[in-house]
């Protein structure tokens, strides 16, 4: 939950002030244990990413071995756990993954997969948040089998073009490439609350994690950028998106939350609840400081 609501039902409780200088050079460290065996590495967070091992450096025919030694070498230079998840495709992958945390190893095969998918809530499914499931439950789809009876016509009319993607993924099909070196566009962070919002102050509290989500990472990775853009979806599922944007990458924490800040106060008063909430930041580039000072003043 949002540290604020955290706060809020707890108030003695304790925030352990977070280390991401050492986050980072810890990563860094399990990047190159991934890098012994493959270059097709699609890094998703600080510690999670996808390889696909089909040629991988060492010449190794299982993709479990490799997984068994990546997680072996993570211990012994790290002294830290690490889930694997073995798999055909990306989704299942995750989904192995997090099937045996928070130190354990499953591997879904092609004869598994779509079986070990049809039982499951539509909540665990790539790109399908609690709004989307929501949606789907009001329409009767709760598992994977629900979703396998209906046609693509029917999930693209309600869902629209992520309507095809939950087509596939139903049946244990995912035709995403590994991306190495992908290059991000932008980078954001949402909230779905469990009840409808009006108060400017309460949504304005809901923003600063939401803030904090998002500059954490542009500390963490060194990028910065031009746009701030504020997302609001209201309790009838509208959604409206308002941004601003700067000549010069924003430099600091302040500048993104006032900005922020500024774009959600301009939407009020609301003529209906709010039910989520998200901030994200676009154009981006490296981090400012490494930015020629001339082209910025030319832009």
């Amino acid at each position: 939950m949002p540290s604020v609501i955290a706060r809020r039902k707890c108030p003695d409780l304790i925030f352990a002030q977070p280390r991401f200088d050492v986050y980072k050079e810890v990563s860094l460290q399990i990047r190159a244990i991934f890098a012994e065996h493959t270059a097709v590495i699609e890094p998703l967070s600080l510690d999670e990413a996808y390889l696909d091992v089909t040629e991988n450096l060492q010449g190794i025919a299982s993709g479990t071995e490799i997984a068994e030694q990546i997680r072996a070498k993570i211990r012994a230079e790290t002294q830290l756990t690490a889930s694997a998840g073995v798999s055909y495709n990306k989704f299942l992958a995750k989904l192995a993954s997090d099937y045996r945390k928070p130190d354990g190893l499953f591997v879904i095969t092609p004869a598994m997969g779509p079986s070990f998918v049809e039982t499951l809530p539509v909540e665990r499914f790539h790109g399908i948040g609690p709004a989307t499931a929501a949606k789907m439950k009001e329409i009767g789809i709760f598992t994977a089998l629900d979703l396998r009876e209906k046609d693509e016509a029917f999930l693209l009319k309600h869902f629209g073009k992520a309507g095809r993607h939950f087509y596939s993924i139903c049946r244990g099909v995912d035709h995403r490439p590994v991306l190495p070196n992908r290059i991000r566009k932008s980078v954001g962070a949402e909230n779905t609350f469990s009840r409808d919002l009006t108060s400017l102050d309460d949504i304005r509290a809901e923003l600063g994690p939401l803030v904090d989500k998002v500059w954490h990472y542009c500390e963490t990775t060194g990028v910065r950028g031009r746009t701030v853009t504020l997302k609001v979806k209201f309790a009838d599922f509208q959604i409206i998106t308002r941004s601003r944007s700067r000549v010069a990458p924003i430099s600091d924490h302040s500048a993104l939350a006032s900005i922020s800040a500024e774009l959600l106060a301009a939407q009020f008063p609301l003529r209906k609840g709010v039910r989520l909430i998200g901030v994200s930041l676009s154009s981006l580039c490296p981090d400012v400081a490494d930015i020629d000072p001339q082209m910025a003043l030319a832009l």
